[in-house]
Order: C-alpha cells, then structure tokens, then sequence
C-alpha cells in the first residue's frame, strides 16, 4: 500500500513526507492517522516540523499542524521552513512586526541578556532573544521574551497588578508582576511546557501555557 505520509525523526523534531498528488482533505486526514497510530512511540514532547514533499499554502501547514497536535500529544514549536524565499520573507515580516510592536509598546531589545545585565523600561519592552540566569528586566509595562527566561523579571513596577510576563520557555529565577511575587519554590523550575504567560489572578501570580503557538507563525507568511 502506497504511503501518503512518511514521518522521520531528524536532530531537532520530525520532517514529514507528504504526497503531492492525492486531494488535501485525504491528505489531512492521512496525517491525523498516521500520527494517532505512532502517538505512544513520539510520546510527549516539543518539536520543530519540517514539510516536504508538496507545496501548501499557509492555511494548509496550519491545518497540519493542527492534525499534528490532535492526534498526538507532540507539541509543535517551530515550522522549519526549506523555502530560502520565503524565509527571507518571514524575517521581513518578523522585523516590521518589531517596529510595530516597539512604537506600540515602548521598546524592544535584539540578543541574549546575559549575567548581570539589566533592561529598563517606562512602558512595555519585548526582548528578542533568551535572559540568562543573573541577568533582570523591569518594566512599568508589559515584558515579552521571544525565547527563555531563567533570569529576573519585574512588569508592572509602578504598582500596575494588571502587566503580565510572557516567554517562549518559562523558568524565571524570580518574578514579580506589581506587589504579586511568584513563590520561591518555583524559583529556577520549568514552569510550563511550551510558552507560557505569568499574570494576576485572585491575588496571586498565575502562569498559563499558551495555546495555538503555530497561530504566530502563520501569521508571519
């Protein structure tokens, strides 16, 4: 029987083979089976997902993915894209998306903040990259890591309980959003599998794990 959907582990995540020829919809659901038949081997886990085989639409790797994440339990983190044109496009995209974001909110920094470092901010600040244990942020506003936090972070510092915290990987050192602290036993642990958001609710700092996370990149083709 002729395979439509090949699956094969690479060092980061899995690159899945898809068939060029048949209807999508018998595509998608061939995805949902072929990976609701192997979810005990992948197990629970974070991926990236690279694509070959056949050329598809925004919406269509979207939908994939999603097929992905029903019938299993993988997470899918990145969508590794082979198009170098279309790369070239997303990081266009990506660093409009910066500007807007840092007109809108204050500020952004680029790279990594590392041990004893500090980032300061009147408004919100997004960082573009990961915060290295010993490095802190403080922000009058809202703080946004596109990548891990081990270090120290402070939003709302002018009393706002309302700011929260977001990163792609959550294991703060120490966090505090307005007069809220997040307790110390969980000081260094990884809070939540995948990105996740720190908030206030019912007197205390909640982390949430953000759901959808492939919605960012579908956004950015």
């Amino acid at each position: 029987m002729h395979n439509t959907v090949v699956i094969k582990s690479n060092k980061a995540g899995v690159t899945v083979y898809l068939d060029p020829d048949i209807p999508f919809s018998q595509l998608l659901a061939d995805v949902g089976k072929k990976f609701g038949d192997s979810s005990r081997f992948w197990g629970s886990a974070q991926m990236t997902l690279t694509l070959e085989g056949r050329q598809l639409t925004a919406n269509e790797e979207f939908q994939i993915v999603n097929q992905i994440t029903e019938y299993s339990d993988l997470e899918i983190v990145c969508l590794v894209d082979t198009d170098v044109k279309r790369i070239e496009r997303c990081e266009k995209a990506l660093n409009e998306k910066l500007m807007e974001l840092s007109s809108q909110t204050g500020q952004f920094f680029k790279g990594n903040l590392q041990n004893g470092e500090t980032l300061e901010s009147e408004a919100s600040i997004v960082v573009i990259g990961d915060v290295m244990k010993g490095a802190r942020i403080m922000a009058k506003g809202n703080i946004v890591i596109v990548g891990r936090l081990m270090g120290s972070v402070c939003a709302g510092v002018s009393g706002n309980d309302q700011a929260v915290i977001t990163a792609l990987e959550m294991s703060p050192a120490y966090l505090r959003i307005g007069d809220y602290i997040l307790p110390s036993n969980h000081k260094g642990k990884k809070l939540c599998r995948g990105p996740a958001t720190a908030c206030v609710e019912n007197d205390h700092v909640s982390i949430k794990q953000m759901k959808k996370t492939m919605e960012i990149f579908r956004k950015l083709r």
